[in-house]
Order: structure tokens, then sequence, then C-alpha cells
């Protein structure tokens, strides 16, 4: 099985003899994984007839924002959770879209304003929006910055920026012409230490941090016109992103009606940052079109699927798949084995070791016993 290298000296044989069978070993074990992949779950359920909106992580603790029953924290070394809601007489509301955490703070979003948690002194308060007219203060995603200590709030209508040393708040306009949607933004993500993502109910807005924020060539605007998104639908509404090497996965929501069946078509759209787009969608083996949210372990990404039922014009969950990021196999995973009562899995967040996955009726912890999927969730 092993060649015989006469001419190396004894030491060198003998590593190169050892390697040798360390590589063996991983790909006997990576064989053994891909023959049993969805055999070696080993899940926990959390928070059971939940739905949970937003996660979050700081040194110790989960934080876990709610649609109905406030905002939980999680403590790894006590096992032990604490809510804050209007039962607890913490929160004044219980209706939750989203959560993030630095160092001091804690902000969680809601259709009432921004939420903030100061650590130091153990109390809630709460900052409502003067721009952006009914819909103004319903905050859809937060996003922190460490590098620059900038809080990135998305509302429905407007960027705001949150200086958090100076507590200076900044909004932004990103309309794009007369269309609305352009500036209602769903989700914000940060592309290394240069670039943020901002995704909209129509199109993607990047800026460019080296540059101030009020200067107009700091931003671009990537949509499904112009060759974006494979110039597909009306238009394109992103519900997640996910950075992976030098591509981008684009988690699209699909809205479509009987009088206009390519308003968002929705899918899974991978861009290589320069020219080439390539989709997955229902055709190549998802449930279905809806993407609630994408997250990245190891060689795998994982999706949460919905369909959009036009007769009663909501969501319905259609599972969790899982993508190899090399191949682009498709693999659905057994809902049975998570031992969850659930198909609609909105929000996930990979904490290194665990998979943490947020549903509307609970909330799943997953270690997957793979060697080769330890990574850093930040990589």
């Amino acid at each position: 099985m092993f060649e015989t290298v006469n001419f190396l000296p004894k030491k060198k044989a003998i590593k190169n003899f050892l390697n040798q069978m360390k590589s063996s070993f991983i790909l006997i074990i990576f064989l053994i994984y891909a023959l049993n992949l969805f055999g070696q779950i080993d899940s926990d359920i959390f928070l059971e007839g939940t739905t949970v909106t937003g996660i979050a992580e700081e040194d110790g603790y989960l934080w876990v924002a709610t649609y109905g029953q406030g905002i939980y924290r999680y403590s790894f070394a006590e096992d032990k959770w604490i809510n804050f809601s209007t039962k607890t007489g913490k929160l004044d509301t219980d209706l939750f879209y989203c959560i993030e955490v630095s160092k001091n703070y804690v902000w969680a979003g809601t259709t009432e304003g921004l939420f903030t948690f100061n650590k130091k002194r153990k109390k809630w308060s709460k900052r409502k929006f003067a721009k952006g007219g009914q819909f103004g203060n319903w905050i859809r995603s937060l996003k922190y910055d460490p590098q620059q200590n900038v809080l990135w709030i998305g509302r429905f209508r407007n960027i705001t920026r949150l200086d958090v040393k100076r507590r200076r708040y900044a909004d932004i306009d990103r309309q794009q012409g007369k269309d609305q949607k352009t500036n209602n933004i769903k989700t914000i993500a940060l592309d290394g230490d240069s670039l943020i993502w901002f995704g909209t109910e129509s199109g993607v807005h990047i800026y460019n941090k080296k540059m101030k924020y009020s200067k107009p060539n700091a931003w671009r605007y990537l949509t499904n016109k112009k060759r974006g998104f494979k110039g597909e639908g009306s238009s394109v509404s992103v519900s997640s992103i996910l950075f992976e090497g030098k591509r981008i996965w684009f988690g699209t929501d699909e809205f479509t009606s009987k009088t206009n069946p390519e308003f968002n078509v929705g899918g899974i759209y991978i861009f290589n940052r320069q020219l080439d787009w390539h989709k997955i969608s229902q055709v190549n083996g998802l449930a279905d079109n809806g993407i609630y949210f994408l997250v990245r372990t190891g060689n795998s990404i994982w999706a949460g699927v919905y369909s959009f039922d036009k007769k009663e014009n909501t969501d319905r969950g259609r599972g969790l798949f899982i993508i190899d990021r090399n191949t682009l196999e498709i693999n659905e995973v057994d809902l049975n084995k998570l031992k969850i009562n659930s198909s609609a899995f909105i929000t996930f967040y990979f904490d290194g070791k665990y998979l943490w996955l947020g549903s509307k009726n609970g909330l799943v912890r997953l270690k997957i016993f793979n060697p080769l999927a330890v990574w850093d969730s930040a990589e």
C-alpha cells in the first residue's frame, strides 16, 4: 500500500510513512461520513413552541430573538436560559425580528424601533426613528462591525448607521429611482474588512467601508437588471448573503401570483464576483424556491427552504437542505432525525462546533460528527 523509500534517512522515512498513514485515516473517516451523512446527527431542542427569528453569540452566551416570547439568553457554562419579555417584566414587547451583540451592548429589532441592552447597567432602552414613514421603525436586520465599532441597522425604510462610541445615528436613503423596494432592507453581511452588503426587496447595495458613507461613489448597486441574478424575475428580493471563497451565495425570496408569476422567482444564486452566475432551485432538487437563510459549515452550505402559498399569501416551510459547495450536490435532511415538529427553518448560526437552527417551533442545536466540518464560523 505504501511505497518503500530506501534512500531516505531512517527518521525521514518513518515520518513519511506516518504522514501517509494519517492521510489514509482521514480519507477513511471522510468516506464513512459520506456514506452515512444523516445517520450521525446529534440534536437537542430548546424553546419548543417558540418562533426563533435571530441568533447571536458573545463569549459564554447565546442570545436568541423570538417572535412572541421576547429575548432569551443562554449560558453555555451553566446550561441555563434567562428570558427578557413582558412576562418577566423586563421588556414592553415580545415581538422581535433580529438580534446582534457587542462587548457592551445587545441590540434587537422590532416594528417599534431599536431595543438596546446595556450590559453594565443591565437595562433595556428603546429608540424610535423619525424618518421612514409609517414602517420606518420596523427593523429587520442588524449587523455589528467590530472593526469600526459601528452597528448597521436595516429598516423597512432606510439604512441607519450607529457610531456606537459616539452614540450618533445617521440615516442613509438608498432608494434607486422610483423603486421604493430598493430601500427596504432585509439582510446585512460583512465581506472581509472592506465591504458591506445590504440585501433589499429589489437588489443589493455594496458599501466600501474605506470611504465615507455619505459619498455617492462609496456605494454600488447590483440588481437583476443588466445580467445580474441571471436577469430573472421582475425584481429580486435578497433574504440571505453568504461568502464562500471567491464566490457569493444569495438566498432569495419567492413571491409570485397568478397575475405576476415572475415577480420574485426565488432560488439560490451563486456569483463569482465577475460575470458568472449559477442558480440552484427546485429544478436542481430543492423542495421549492423560497430561501429563508443560508449558512456554511465546512464544505456544506445549509439552506432553509419554503414555498409561497399564493392562495393564503404566506410562506410554508419546506425543510432543510445541504449543498456540497464543491459539487453543488443537494441532499435533504431527514427532519425526523432532528426531533422537531417544524419544516420552517428561518435563521441559522454556526459557532464552530454546533449549528443552531431557528425554526417556527423552537431552536435546534446540531452537532455533526464530521472531523472535517469543524471550521471557524467566520471562515
